[in-house]
């Protein structure tokens, strides 16, 4: 059989409501493994909030982070780094014009370190895994350099006002995807970035032909790089519009949907 890189996002994808990998998916994915497939993450969060699951499904590929803004090979130092940051005046007009639209905060992320708008303990405590630098604070003022991306968390009713503003006021310089658990945020990227860029990249550094891709998501900034890849596949708990753009629907995060789609798409017959 073809080897074939297997991308998965992490929050509502691979991990469960509990932020942890199921005991059956990952079984399933130690032995795609062993059979000389290629496991990848592909997810918004950044490399400090993903490295806990890397290490223990002991990955040795690079890592999609950010929505595709920074792809790196944490154990391949010849592997060359893609960092692609929004620009400084940019960012600081949006968080200029942004609290006019009834947002909650604005965190901006420069690789490891964090930026929050309004002080909120809930925010400092989520964005302080890995331990990053995190200075609360007005963001004009805060910023020195160009952000890999910028977070608008805002109450539900209020996101899709917030993104078409966004498209009016930005449409040329960036992207924006919605994130669901554990709260609505837009995450703010560079115009032309997504998880199939990364995907792509990586990919050409594995060797693997995109016949032999698959790929699992459940959220707005996983379309595209379900739509990118051979096999897209959506979670059970994948909103609509990343169904329809699937070629298959999988059970959700909470009953093993990676580890029984898996199974069946390669016949490995692993029981629960």
């Amino acid at each position: 059989m073809h080897k074939h890189l297997i991308c998965l996002d992490l929050d509502g994808t691979l991990l469960t409501d509990e932020k942890k990998i199921s005991p059956y998916t990952k079984k399933v994915l130690m032995h795609l493994k062993e059979m000389g497939h290629e496991i990848m993450i592909s997810t918004g969060r950044p490399y400090r909030a993903s490295e806990p699951y890397y290490r223990e499904l002991e990955m040795s590929t690079p890592v999609v982070n950010f929505n595709g803004a920074f792809v790196h090979h944490p154990q391949d130092l010849y592997f060359k780094t893609v960092h692609e940051e929004l620009d400084l005046e940019v960012a600081k007009e949006i968080v200029d014009r942004v609290p006019d639209l009834n947002i909650q905060n604005i965190i901006a992320e420069v690789k490891d370190n964090v930026y929050i708008h309004y002080h909120d303990e809930v925010l400092f405590e989520a964005f302080s895994m890995g331990s990053p630098q995190v200075k609360i604070g007005n963001l004009v003022q805060n910023m020195e350099s160009g952000p890999t991306s910028i977070l608008i968390q805002a109450e539900e009713p209020e996101v899709p006002g917030i993104r078409r503003a966004l498209d009016d006021l930005f449409a040329e310089t960036i992207e924006h995807r919605r994130w669901g658990a554990p709260y609505p945020v837009i995450e703010i990227v560079k115009k032309g970035i997504n998880k199939a860029v990364g995907v792509d990249y990586a990919r050409g550094y594995l060797g693997i032909s995109q016949e032999h891709t698959i790929a699992f998501g459940d959220e707005d900034n996983d379309t595209e790089m379900i739509k990118y890849v051979k096999h897209g596949v959506a979670m059970g708990n994948a909103i609509e519009e990343v169904k329809e753009a699937a070629d298959h629907v999988t059970e959700s995060n909470e009953t093993d949907g990676i580890g029984k789609f898996l199974n069946a798409h390669f016949e490995l017959n692993i029981q629960p």
